[in-house]
């Protein structure tokens, strides 16, 4: 598993950057990029942080992704998780994440 960065979206916030547990993501002209992708942990931790949806995650296949990609977006306290399949399908998730942690 692994993300993409779309560098058009990018606006070098470095926020992506802040918060990768790998130290993977780097600023380059004040653009994000991933080196190596293969090392990317997959903690998503950088698609929740990206404020104009640049990064995308890839979902394996052994969850049922075959290619498809899942990035967030923010509306106050709620957290949408917006799957894009390649069969062009998309789906959304929306968390309270004022109420994620409860349980």
């Amino acid at each position: 598993m692994s993300i993409a960065i779309d560098r058009n979206k990018c606006i070098g916030c470095g926020k992506c950057s802040d918060v990768c547990p790998g130290s993977l993501i780097k600023l380059d002209g004040r653009k994000a990029y991933i080196k190596y992708p293969k090392d990317c942990w997959g903690c998503t931790s950088c698609i929740k942080e990206c404020p104009v949806n640049a990064v995308k995650f890839f979902l394996g296949a052994d969850i049922g992704g075959m290619g498809s990609l899942v990035h967030t977006e923010k509306n106050g306290n709620i957290l949408s998780w917006i799957i894009e399949r390649t069969d062009g399908t998309v789906t959304e998730i929306k968390i309270n994440q004022k109420e994620s942690n409860k349980y």
